[in-house]
């Protein structure tokens, strides 16, 4: 087997990391950093707490808007009762009060949970 390649990841932001992380392209490989002191990554806790509360929250959101999608789809089939549409239109928007919430908690733009996936597209 061939040599494993390490990339360096030195910003906080998810989009940077998705950056180091897409440049192998297909072959699924990252080429090495000439530089060795840039394969360190900076582990300042206040920038892991806030990169992992985008990450969470980001998969949140990304969670919400499927179930949104899926609840309009049993609602326009007519799978539901009136009852049960009134209750799962109010928990999916208490459920976006939290997540709002807890974006602004972390200090977070809307457009920090939309992240660049490269060649992909945004994510929401």
């Amino acid at each position: 087997m061939g040599e494993v390649m390490k990339a360096a990841v030195e910003s906080s932001s998810l989009r940077d990391f998705a950056k180091v992380m897409n440049t192998g392209g297909l072959k699924g490989q990252i080429p090495a950093q000439e530089d060795t002191s840039r394969q360190r990554m900076n582990l300042d806790q206040d920038d892991v707490k806030n990169g992992l509360g985008q990450l969470v929250l980001t998969l949140v959101k990304l969670l919400h808007e499927l179930l949104e999608r899926q609840a309009i789809r049993r609602i326009d089939s007519g799978a539901l009762t009136d009852e049960e549409t009134e209750r799962l239109g109010y928990t999916l928007m208490r459920q976006s009060e939290e997540i709002e919430r807890l974006r602004k908690s972390f200090g977070l733009e809307e457009d920090d949970l939309n992240l660049d996936l490269g060649p992909l597209g945004r994510l929401l």
